[in-house]
């Protein structure tokens, strides 16, 4: 007993609440959702996180350097080697190792802050989705139950009982999803109101254009007078009829949502093909054997499969609402379900292939800090020694070699049955310190030269 008065005290509290400052669903779907969404997009910017807008390949290479910077950091390079070898240190990588940090740190708050925004898209979605979802059900719930109020309605009448009489002794009766509406439309009876203003606060209170119709067919028949009863039985046979075409409607139209859904699983597995079996291929000089730009091995294309997944599967679910139920709003239940799937199945699938450049290791055996005359090759071969995951030796591997800030060297060299790369490079005609630098997917090994005059 305390729990009916419980609610019927907090139904009371409410609807006061709502009538005083007439507050509304959607305040607490949409408008409070969406600024979640964006206080959480919002401080993810504050604390460092970037949209990863361009490539990977947008870094500045020592190439293009002009001439006088290069001569800079040749000298600085040379003066910090000098430094650390006086006192007995190795940090002839440090500089690249913090570089190599700094970038990954970065590449992370990129990466991170996709994640966030797709948790931020769907905190907004997800309450209006659902509780669209709901209306929606519980609409055609209702325009069940006034297809049977028609019909008890019509029975009522046939006993001599007149429309205001049928709506008032109906409200007394159980009728589902229609109760409260009847008994609203019966109180408007009591007090005098006319029965074509109890019937539009029906249709103005079920907010659906089918009752909305019924209604206006059952108000002038009850004004013109006949037989009522028998035209009210009829409105009801049609209007269940009505119903259960929209159904075979939804029904026929389900096929569509399944192809969507399909396809949308049928993009994460091409992907993740791709990922696995092409993309391999294509990192470090596998490219440029590819007849590509070397640039080509340093574009991220799982972020991007990924970026292009999720935007499909928001978009596809709004085409479906619209498709399927003929509003777009009924397809931000599908674009939450689509992402969701799509985001996991990525997170397992596709992004932790990121990893497949990472796949070999590159490191550098013998050959450090030669010197030599400006101009000419150094005098013996710097050895790398390539290995896969296993750390067994990598043979027939493409490594993509570069020397700044100037010099030649071979674009792309594979190495041998033992996994060995043997390179000579030749330096540029400027005294100071070159880097040889040899890459395999995400894994870079340098080399020293330095250019001297020997009688100094």
């Amino acid at each position: 007993m305390k729990i009916e008065e419980y609610k019927l005290r907090l139904k009371r509290y409410s609807q006061v609440i709502n009538l005083r400052y007439n507050i509304k669903r959607e305040y607490f779907t949409v408008a409070i959702p969406v600024l979640l969404g964006i206080l959480i997009v919002a401080f993810a910017l504050s604390t460092g996180h970037t949209f990863p807008i361009g490539g990977d390949d947008e870094e500045k290479a020592p190439t293009q350097m002009t001439e006088a910077e290069l001569k800079k950091q040749a000298y600085e390079e040379l003066v910090a080697q000098i430094e650390s070898q006086e006192n007995g240190e190795n940090i002839s990588n440090t500089t690249n190792t913090t570089d190599q940090k700094e970038d990954k740190n970065e590449k992370e708050k990129e990466d991170d802050m996709v994640h966030i925004l797709v948790h931020a898209v769907l905190v907004a979605i997800i309450p209006y989705s659902i509780d669209s979802y709901r209306l929606k059900k519980k609409q055609n719930r209702k325009e069940v139950s006034f297809s049977e109020f028609l019909f008890k309605m019509s029975e009522l009448m046939r006993g001599g009982i007149d429309p205001v009489k049928s709506v008032i002794d109906l409200a007394k009766t159980d009728l589902g999803e229609m109760q409260e509406t009847i008994e609203g439309a019966a109180s408007k009876l009591i007090l005098g109101y006319s029965f074509s203003d109890a019937m539009e606060g029906v249709a103005k209170d079920l907010k659906s254009k089918l009752v909305g119709k019924y209604i206006n067919v059952v108000v002038e028949a009850a004004y013109t007078g006949g037989d009522v009863a028998d035209l009210m039985q009829r409105t009801s046979e049609d209007m269940r009829a009505v119903i259960g075409i929209e159904r075979e409607k939804e029904a026929s139209l389900k096929q569509y949502i399944v192809i969507f859904y399909l396809a949308q699983g049928i993009i994460i597995m091409l992907t993740y093909l791709l990922s696995t079996s092409l993309l391999p291929m294509l990192q470090g000089a596998g490219s440029t054997m590819l007849g590509g730009s070397g640039d080509v091995s340093n574009i991220n294309f799982q972020r991007g499969f990924f970026h292009l997944i999720l935007i499909n599967g928001f978009f596809g679910g709004l085409i479906i609402g619209q498709i399927s139920e003929g509003k777009i709003k009924h397809g931000l239940k599908h674009s939450a379900v689509l992402l969701i799937g799509s985001y996991l199945a990525c997170t397992i699938l596709i992004l932790p292939t990121m990893g497949v450049g990472d796949a070999y290791s590159i490191n550098m055996v013998s050959g450090n800090n030669q010197e030599t005359i400006p101009g000419a090759p150094v005098p013996d071969p710097i050895a790398f020694n390539v290995t896969d995951a296993q750390g067994n030796p990598a043979a027939d591997t493409f490594v993509k070699l570069s020397i700044s800030p100037s010099g030649m060297v071979p674009a792309v060299a594979s190495t041998d049955e033992d996994g060995m790369l043997y390179v000579t490079p030749s330096i540029g005609d400027q005294k100071g310190t070159y880097t040889l630098t040899a890459t395999v997917g995400n894994n870079i090994s340098t080399a020293k030269i330095i250019a001297s005059d020997f009688e100094d």
